[in-house]
């Protein structure tokens, strides 16, 4: 009887709920930030080394005539890349429509995938001998002067600054910095964003153009463009700044957000090339000719970007230095 008594009172002591042995106090439910997000990251243009002046969207002419696939001539870059057996390709796989992986196919695909299959093309008779290496918009320059790359082929803004670092193609697109909002916001252009955080990638034309804009907004710098897009879906930024073609395919990934206002910037989307590869350029400048001139550029803008529903514009005109 001693024995069944003492059973029935463990029974309640086995049952009765643990208790934690530390307890965590909650004191904020602020969801995380993506991994290198910072607020004011550089100064302004203004206190950094003026760069010469020079026209960014001038490049070096084409070769004529071009060689044929498989053929290229003795001693040449291109040479070299033939006989390497493959085109190192820097790249960006997070930008919708430009640059980003297919989660199906687990392919890279996008406007300016093309061009890196059409520059394979042009060397090997087949697109398709890529290594894709990909970059960050800060790593897009030391990739080229490291070697770590033949190209990059990444929404690339030639400018005089990066140009003195770098070659770069002829322009083959043409954007424009606008804001992304959410569809709730009532701000439709950057001077109402005084004090406001404002998203843009690290490395970009963007930031250095928010970080001088008379408005004072906080550029908030990331490494991938897709972390602009949390961060303004979470609520922790007021709007992203960039290229108009990448807030596009931003929309297009999600529709609780808006693009608004008109283009602040003019950017000119260049082919980064290594300073020492000038035979390079002129190649690759062949290529964009041939392009333009067999509807291949149209027929991929239409494939990428007519899915926004912007009316297609002219290709750029090619423009050259000599």
């Amino acid at each position: 009887m001693a024995v069944l008594l003492t059973l029935v009172l463990a029974v309640p002591a086995c049952a009765a709920p643990g208790r934690p042995v530390d307890l965590a106090t909650v004191k904020s439910v602020e969801r995380p930030r993506p991994v290198g997000a910072r607020e004011n990251p550089t100064p302004k243009s203004t206190e950094v080394k003026p760069v010469p002046a020079c026209d960014a969207t001038a490049s070096l002419p084409p070769l004529d005539p071009m060689p044929t696939p498989g053929e290229m001539p003795a001693g040449s870059t291109m040479r070299e890349i033939q006989d390497a057996g493959k085109l190192i390709a820097g790249v960006d796989q997070n930008t919708f429509l430009f640059g980003f992986r297919n989660p199906t196919t687990n392919a890279l695909e996008g406007f300016d995938i093309d061009r890196v299959r059409e520059i394979a093309r042009a060397i090997f008779g087949d697109p398709n001998r890529v290594q894709f290496k990909v970059v960050t918009s800060l790593g897009r320059v030391p990739a080229l002067e490291n070697g770590d790359v033949h190209v990059v082929v990444r929404t690339f803004t030639a400018t005089c600054d990066r140009w003195q670092d770098i070659n770069f193609s002829a322009i083959y697109y043409v954007a424009g910095q606008r804001l992304l909002v959410d569809r709730a916001s009532k701000v439709t252009r950057l001077d109402q964003l005084g004090g406001e955080k404002v998203c843009a990638a690290e490395g970009s034309t963007s930031i250095k153009t928010l970080l001088d804009h008379p408005a004072d907004p906080v550029p908030v710098q990331v490494p991938n463009w897709t972390d602009c897009l949390v961060m303004l879906q979470q609520g922790q930024v007021a709007a992203v700044s960039t290229d108009d073609t990448i807030l596009a395919g931003m929309v297009a990934q999600d529709p609780n957000v808006r693009m608004v206002g008109p283009r602040f910037t003019e950017e000119p989307y260049g082919i980064g090339i290594p300073k020492e590869d000038e035979d390079m350029v002129r190649f690759v400048n062949g290529v964009l000719e041939q392009s333009v001139a067999e509807g291949d550029w149209a027929d991929s803008y239409d494939r990428w970007l007519g899915r926004t529903g912007e009316r297609r514009p002219d290709p750029p005109p090619l423009r050259y230095r000599d």
